[in-house]
């Protein structure tokens, strides 16, 4: 059951999320229920402080909560941060060398050696669904999820690092949508 007034800022992924009572590995929680809408209060690095519908909160890893969609941006051009394109021309370019080495090794102007040390720096991850788009970011170890308005991080390769591990992120607290902290 939903709290009155509650506005969700997110949702917990499709496989359900784990959860802690603190921003500490060592004090695992009770996994949050796929699906479960909830609102974010505060982040320190990854880690990601969240209100669940039923009123109930945790920590969780937040860079797999899942963005309830808000209005779309004004205007038609996409700012620099949400732009999908560089990711595609990455993946683009990765996937031409590959292919020229794949056409290569068929061709039996090169080895199989030759073919593994070329193609082994090679990763990319592109899933094109209608108008959403998933891009695999190998420079930064996670997914993009993109509609057509704005790209966001929707899964990662790592676990999360608290604000001490991270200088560039430091504890930030939300303030959510209706004013309630």
């Amino acid at each position: 059951m939903t709290a009155p007034g509650f506005l969700p800022t997110h949702v917990v992924p499709q496989h359900g999320l784990p959860a802690w009572e603190a921003p500490d590995p060592a004090r695992p929680t009770v996994p949050l229920d796929a699906l479960l809408p909830v609102r974010l209060v505060e982040r320190q690095g990854d880690w990601s402080h969240v209100l669940c519908a039923n009123g109930w909160s945790a920590w969780v890893d937040g860079r797999h909560l899942l963005a309830v969609p808000q209005d779309p941006p004004t205007g038609d051009a996409l700012d620099t941060t949400t732009d999908p394109r560089p990711h595609l021309a990455h993946a683009e370019g990765a996937l031409a060398r590959y292919r020229a080495a794949l056409g290569e090794l068929a061709a039996g102007t090169i080895d199989g050696e030759t073919f593994q040390s070329r193609t082994r720096s090679l990763r990319i991850g592109v899933v094109v669904d209608g108008e959403s788009v998933w891009l695999y970011d190998a420079e930064q170890g996670r997914w993009l999820y993109g509609d057509g308005t704005r790209l966001s991080t929707y899964a990662t390769d790592d676990g999360p690092r608290a604000a001490a591990d991270d200088p560039g992120h430091a504890p930030t607290r939300v303030v959510a949508p209706d004013g309630d902290r």
